[in-house]
């Protein structure tokens, strides 16, 4: 998790110039995992409580950023973050929102959210058009045929209008290109969850197929990913 790529930066902006934040705003940061997204706020001039229910995410993230005073961290679930009553402007999830009850997040998001504050989700993904990428997606299709990525993927803007908590739902797409090394990018695959829990036992063979893969194909150790950051980006009625 420390090794994956950042979100693309004009998504932070995206968020932060469209929620109206200034650098008195509360942000929560949902499930900050070792810190990616609170740490590409912070550095735009921001304060933010990062909320970890994770041990080991949450420690990662708390050294990452002993030297970012405007961090703060707290052990908490999306759908119970333990945070106060009308204190943030805006709540995020990265690459979070997925592995929580979504109604309850929500619910609990509304509570410690101002009046007419905003929510904001946003997931990296690997464009699975580029050619290597593409590679990679067919040899786990061919072992998994009925592989796929569950709500992470999915279009959230029907999820949230329906909701009934939004005034506005607004989607976003940006664009970054990663230069990663083969052995980080081996890494991901070698904890990537939802692979792991649809292939069972062939966990480790597809994942050794990926590699010779990369393997054959990369330029000195490292490979380019273009990779889409998508954000929904919500404000509260």
């Amino acid at each position: 998790y420390l090794k994956r790529p950042e979100y693309a930066e004009a998504a932070i902006d995206f968020i932060l110039e469209n929620s109206g934040v200034t650098p008195e705003s509360n942000i929560a940061d949902i499930g900050a995992g070792v810190a990616h997204l609170s740490i590409m706020m912070e550095r735009r001039g921001h304060v933010i409580t990062a909320v970890e229910p994770n041990d080991n995410m949450r420690s990662h993230g708390m050294k990452r950023t002993e030297a970012l005073p405007n961090i703060s961290w707290i052990e908490g679930t999306g759908e119970n973050t333990g945070l106060a009553d009308d204190t943030y402007h805006l709540v995020t999830y990265g690459s979070s929102f997925n592995v929580m009850d979504r109604t309850k997040a929500l619910a609990e998001m509304r509570r410690i959210t101002r009046p007419h504050g905003y929510f904001a989700a946003l997931w990296k993904h690997r464009d699975l058009n580029d050619p290597i990428q593409k590679r990679v997606e067919e040899i786990i299709q061919s072992n998994i045929s009925s592989y796929e990525y569950g709500v992470r993927r999915e279009d959230q803007t029907e999820f949230l209008e329906k909701s009934g908590h939004f005034a506005t739902v607004t989607p976003n797409v940006s664009t970054v290109t990663h230069h990663v090394e083969v052995k980080d990018y081996m890494k991901a695959w070698r904890s990537h969850a939802t692979l792991a829990r649809q292939a069972g036992d062939r966990f480790e063979s597809i994942v050794d197929e990926i590699e010779k893969y990369i393997e054959s194909i990369a330029d000195q150790n490292t490979i380019p990913i273009p990779y889409f950051t998508k954000t929904w980006l919500a404000k509260l009625n």
